[in-house]
This record gives structure tokens, sequence and C-alpha cells, in this order.
């Protein structure tokens, strides 16, 4: 048996289990939007609920929906044939006198079968399917309840018009007939098809953000050859390392670096900021983003898949598909519902057999078959899945990338947030602002030796002094014995020289710290500078200042951090003095200084003892174990993809506004969900027993199957609608 067909045949038990490295690669796997543990190779029906599957990769949809197109189809040709028999069946009920003459009951009732009948086959026939389905899956669902409701109407119209002569006396009229629901059967049919087209429609747009980010791409690039000849090639064609010409108003075909020319490029697709951002040589772009003004020569550094768009758009779709905790408990109702249901209407039907007034087998049918239309639970297996789809397809315009629907949840509950200070806090692109020495004629040989070795070390502020020394045209010598002493600093040989670039922490260590460097250290953190010790030869020699500006975006971000509530601590490997200057300057709740990256996961764990939710937010490969210890990790886009893997939520621009789109974006998803799932449960509690027939004894009332069918779409219809109110939420 192929690969294929194994999993065509596997129960759905065996399909939780299969992992996405376990289907065919050859074709699309599609997977049901509210049971993503179902996949399989090409199109087809959830064993579970009984909806379309969907394929798993996100693509640009052309051409129709087919099952909309279909469902609408046969909702036009059910209504058109519906209308005749319900107004048929209401005059004679109502008005009998209303009927012409020539037109005896007996003709209505035999109208309404033979117009009824192609509704119930045809227009019906896909829930039959489905609903056998379920029942041979033993996954009941909203399509077994629909079956099993419409074919009970039909089946007992049926045998009530050819053989009235079975039933008792007391429901027979005159001429011997037997009142049929016809136009019952045929009207749910109806009414249950323009929810699920309602439903289709309402559908397709809760996946219009990835359609949206799809449609950024665009279709061709301009390549610049070697011999300086340009040519319009497809997207495709596009390799690592061409040169692309981007000319004013076109969009940047895939991610780069300058390498020639200036502009300002319009990001706001892929960050959610308005303003565009000023990009000059050696600086990245980003691919599907607009050049506004200049032409630009690019290198193209990602392509294909591997492209930021690209990225968004697979995060996006797989968050969509996920789950959320708050899934389970819809899905542990609903596996009780629906057999509770299915008891619930044959208790109201031998209730009303045995119990009820005349014509008792009437009655008894009509609230059995109003008591399983009623109480379809697709209102609640939707109330999660699409919100979550509508949520993160919001938030990804607005530059907040969800990995999956349990960060989502979390983010919720952050009561606590964990900040790095370089490049989370400030721009992250440090610069050498003044050098010390304590013999100025070595000045030029400190900073060299001091380059030098930093070139080999991996901290973010090496750069800073590399760039430093090459401003001032200082070449680099080559380093020996290069040694990293994490949350030191860094020691080797140059030119047979010991050199030692540090803290003061390393410096007293080693017993070579200087207290005239000490001295300007201090004034230096107190404001908010970082310093690094150089010695050299085993003897103090200088002091390098490296300064970080804050971004401007970040007092701001603070301040509406608090104001949702959220204690904000600040983890850092500077000196407590220029962390605790630049905390005071923020307004930053705690500050933990001189901490190593092991010690951050420590500070992390300590904090989640004491009970608080802790969200993490960084930019670095050293920040990768506290960002996945946190409850929830949030990667700024602007650091590495190791960040970003250890993440659950990524900031496409890196800045703390992100976060605070993320919180609020988070709540206001958790509150839709909560309030679709109340109305679903509400809805449920409340419609099956009247339904069932309680309000008859007190006030008359007998719920229509009509009714109950327009009850059940609408319910439906209404959890969609509200999820979609999140497509326009302000963060």
């Amino acid at each position: 048996m192929s690969l294929l067909e194994e999993k065509a045949c596997c129960t759905p038990e065996e399909h939780q289990h299969n992992s996405n490295t376990d289907i065919p690669q050859d074709g699309a796997v599609y997977t049901c939007p509210m049971h993503p543990e179902i996949q399989q190779k090409g199109p087809g029906t959830c064993p579970k609920c009984g909806m379309a599957l969907e394929p798993m990769s996100a693509t640009v949809q052309e051409g129709e929906n087919e099952e909309l197109t279909d469902m609408t189809r046969r909702f036009w040709v059910s209504t058109v044939l519906s209308i005749p028999v319900f107004v048929l069946a209401m005059l004679a009920d109502l008005a009998p006198t209303w009927l012409p003459s020539w037109l005896s009951l007996k003709t209505v009732q035999w109208i309404g079968f033979i117009l009824a009948t192609p509704v119930v086959l045809w227009g019906g026939w896909p829930f039959f399917v489905r609903g056998w389905q379920s029942v041979k899956t033993w996954n009941l669902n909203m399509f077994t309840l629909i079956a099993l409701g419409v074919s009970f109407a039909w089946a007992y119209s049926v045998v009530a018009l050819f053989f009235p002569q079975i039933y008792p006396p007391v429901m027979q009229m005159e001429g011997g007939l037997v009142d049929v629901y016809f136009e019952a059967a045929a009207v749910i049919v109806t009414l249950v098809l323009l929810g699920q087209v309602l439903e289709l429609r309402a559908r397709s747009q809760t996946n219009e953000a990835i359609q949206l980010l799809l449609g950024l791409a665009p279709h061709h690039a301009r390549v610049v050859r070697d011999d300086g000849t340009e040519e319009d090639v497809p997207l495709e064609a596009v390799h690592v390392g061409d040169i692309l010409r981007i000319r004013p108003g076109e969009k940047i075909p895939v991610d780069g670096e300058v390498i020639e020319g200036e502009s300002h490029i319009d990001e706001s697709m892929v960050t959610g900021e308005p303003v565009a951002v000023s990009k000059s040589v050696g600086e990245h772009v980003i691919g599907a983003t607009i050049n506004t003004t200049g032409t630009l020569l690019i290198q193209a550094k990602k392509v294909g898949a591997d492209t930021l768009l690209s990225q968004i758009i697979e995060m996006v779709a797989h968050a969509s598909r996920s789950r959320a905790p708050i899934q389970k408990l819809a899905d542990t109702v609903a596996s009780y519902f629906v057999p509770a249901v299915v008891a619930i209407a044959v208790i109201a039907f031998f209730s009303w057999w045995f119990f009820g007034p005349e014509p008792r087998l009437a009655h008894a049918v009509v609230s059995a078959v109003a008591v399983l239309i009623i109480a379809c639970p697709c209102a609640l297996g939707l109330a999660t899945p699409v919100s979550i789809m509508v949520g993160t397809g919001r938030g990804a315009t607005a530059g907040v990338l969800i990995k999956d629907a349990e960060s989502l949840e979390i983010l919720e509950k952050v009561n606590v947030l964990v900040v790095d200070k370089t490049g989370t806090l400030t721009e992250g692109k440090p610069k050498l602002t003044q050098l010390h020495v304590l013999n100025p004629s070595e000045e030029s040989t400190v900073l060299q030796y001091a380059a030098s070795l930093e070139y080999v070390s991996e901290h973010p502020l090496a750069e800073a002094v590399v760039q430093g020394a090459k401003a001032r045209e200082i070449e680099r010598l080559e380093v020996e014995n290069f040694k990293s002493i994490t949350g030191e600093g860094v020691q080797g040989t140059i030119a047979g020289v010991s050199v030692v670039v540090g803290s003061s922490k390393m410096m007293t260590r080693l017993n070579i710290a200087d207290t005239e460097l000490m001295k300007k250290a201090e004034r230096e953190r107190q404001q908010g500078h970082s310093v690094m010790f150089v010695a050299i030869d085993n003897r103090a020699a200088g002091l390098i200042v490296v300064a970080d500006p804050i971004k401007s975006s970040t007092p701001e971000a603070i301040s509406a951090l608090h104001h949702e509530g959220i204690r904000v601590v600040m983890l850092t490997g500077d000196s407590q003095t220029t962390a605790e200057t630049v905390a005071k300057a923020l307004n930053i709740d705690e500050v933990r200084a001189e901490v190593s990256p092991e010690q951050k996961a420590a500070v992390i764990i300590e904090l989640q003892d004491k009970g608080y939710i802790v969200a993490m937010a960084g930019d670095g490969i050293n920040d990768a174990p506290a960002l996945a210890t946190a409850h929830v990790g949030i990667a700024m886009g602007t650091g590495t993809d190791v960040a970003m893997e250890s993440a659950g939520v990524t900031l496409v621009k890196g800045d703390l506004k992100g976060i605070v789109r993320a919180i609020k974006l988070s709540r206001a998803t958790m509150k839709n969900i909560r309030q679709n799932l109340f109305f679903a449960f509400v809805y449920n509690s409340a419609g099956v027993p009247v339904a069932a027939g309680v309000l008859y004894p007190f006030f008359g009332i007998l719920l229509s199957p009509i009714i109950a069918a327009a009850a059940m779409s609408f319910s439906s219809v209404s959890v969609i609608s509200n999820s979609l109110r999140l497509k326009h939420m302000k963060l």
C-alpha cells in the first residue's frame, strides 16, 4: 500500500499522530481549519466536523471557490422549489378558503412531495454524505443532526402521503389525509444551505490577510547583468547575489542590501508603520516594500521562501491552523453535545407521543426535528478557529507575527515583560564616542589592539569598536590565543603582546585596574554610556566609551505597557550604573545589570516561580535561551533568525510599540473568542429546551423546525461576523 493510500484510509485518531513530515510532498496537502490534525493529500471533507478541507500552503486564490459555487447553486434551486411548497402549506393550514376550488388538500400534498423531494435529495445531498461519514467514523457533528432531522421529517411525510391509513384515526383529517411536513424538510434544507453560503463567504474573508500578503510580491524584477545590460525576469528567476535595479514607485522584489543610491522605502505593508524609511548604501531592504523616490541598486540576499514576506505568510498560515488551549473546552463540550442532543430528541419524541396532546405523533415529530436542527454545534466549533485566523491575519498587517495560537492566548495574561537593553530599548547600533588613554602617544595603538581583538568577538558592542577604528583608517592586526570570558570580556595575543578588553570586573580579577580610568568610567556610566577597559601587556592602557541611543519610540512604549498593567524588567550585561541611568530615564520598574546570557534565563525562572506570567523580548543569539524559557518569547524582527525561532511572537519592526500592539491583539482576540463561545453555549443551552417543547405547557408554544433551522444558520453566521470585527481593530 502506498503512503498516499495509507493516509487516505487511516482513522481520525491516527491522523492526530501524523506529523507534517509524513505528508506526501508531491501535491497540495489539505487540512481542516477546525481540526488541524486532520491532513490529507487533495481536497475532501473533515471526518470530524464535515467541513471542507483547505490547503495547508498559502496560495493566491485563483478563480471561484468551488464549494461556495456548488452550495450557491443548490441554495437558489432549492429556494425556487421551496417557496411554492411553503406558501401552499401555509395557506392549507391557516387559510384553506384562499385555495382555488380545483386545488384540493390532497393535491397540495402531492405538489409538496414533487417539489420538496429534489430539494431534500439533491439540495441536501452534501449534508447526508457528511452525516453518513460522521456516523461511519463515529465523529458525530452538525451534519449528523441535520441529516437525521431532515430525513426524519421527509420520511414521515412520505409515509403519511402514501399510507395515511396506518396512522391513528385521531391524526387523520377529512378524506383520511394526515398532516405532512414537506415544507419543513424543504425549508430546513434551504435555510441550512443559506447558512453554508453565508458561512463560506464569511470564511473566505477570514484569510483575507494572507491573500493580501500573497498579492504584495511583484511578479518581475529588473536584473543588471555583468556587462551592464538590464533585463526584466520573472521573480522565480532571481538568485542570491543578483544585482537588481529598483526604480521610483516600484516594489522591491526580494530581500537585499543597497549597493548604490538613496531613497525612502514605504514598509507599511510589513511593519504597519506609515512613515517611509530612509535607505542608503549598506542598509537592508525588504521584499514587497515600495521604493518611493530615488533609484536603487540592490544585491539579492534572500529569495523565494527565505524572504521575510514568505516567512510572514508561512507564520500566519501556521498560526491560523494551530489550536489555542481554550479550544479544548469547546472540543470537550462538542464531543458530548451531539450524542446528548440525539438522546434529548428521542426523549422529546416519546414524551410527546405518550404524554402530549393530540395529535401526539405529529407533535412528537415536530419537537424531535426541531431539537435536532436547532442544536447543531457549528457555532461552537467555529468560535475559536475563526477568531484565531482573523486575529493573526490582522496582526500580520500591523507587523506582529504570531507563531501559534497558544502564544496568542498566553500573551493576554502577561503581567511582566523582561527586556534586553541593546537592540530592544536602544537602537542596537552602538558607536564609539570617546577614547581615554593613560598615555596619549598610545591612542592609536590602544584602539588598534582593541579593534583587532573585538573583530573576533560576537559581543553587540564589539562592532562599534571595529567600525570606530575603521573610520580612523586604523588597520586590523592578527590575533592569536583568542579567548572570550562570558559576561566579562575578551583577551588574546597581538604581535606577541597580551591584550585584554573587558569590564571593570575582569580588570579587577586580573589585578590590572587603574583608579583614574575607573573614575572616568563611572562618570560615563552615569550618562548612560557603556565602557570597555583596555589592558596591554598586563597594564591598564585606556578606556573605550560606546553610546547606543535609546529608540525614540521606547519612552512612549514603556508608558503604554504600564497603562496595560505590565511591569517592565530590564536585564543587561552592562554595568549597574549604566543600566540604572537608562532605567531611570525610561521609568523602568526593575533593573538586573551585569547579567550573563545564562543568568537571564535564571532570572525569568525566578519571576515565574513568584507567580508572574513572563514575556521576554530580545533580538540576539544570546537571548535565545531566555526567549525559550519565558511563557512567551518576543523576537525583535531586526535581530537574528535564532531569536525568531525561539520566540512565540516576532515583531517585524523591532521596537517596544510592537509589543503593545501584540498585547492589544491578544486581549482583543481572546475577548472575541469568549464572546463567541458564550453566544454558542447560551444559544444551544436555551434553544434545545425550547425546541423540545418546555414552553408548551405554559404558553402553548411549540417551536417550528423551520424557525429552528433559521436560528441555527443565524448562530453560525453571527459567530463568524463577530470574529470578522477583528479585521478592523485598531492596534
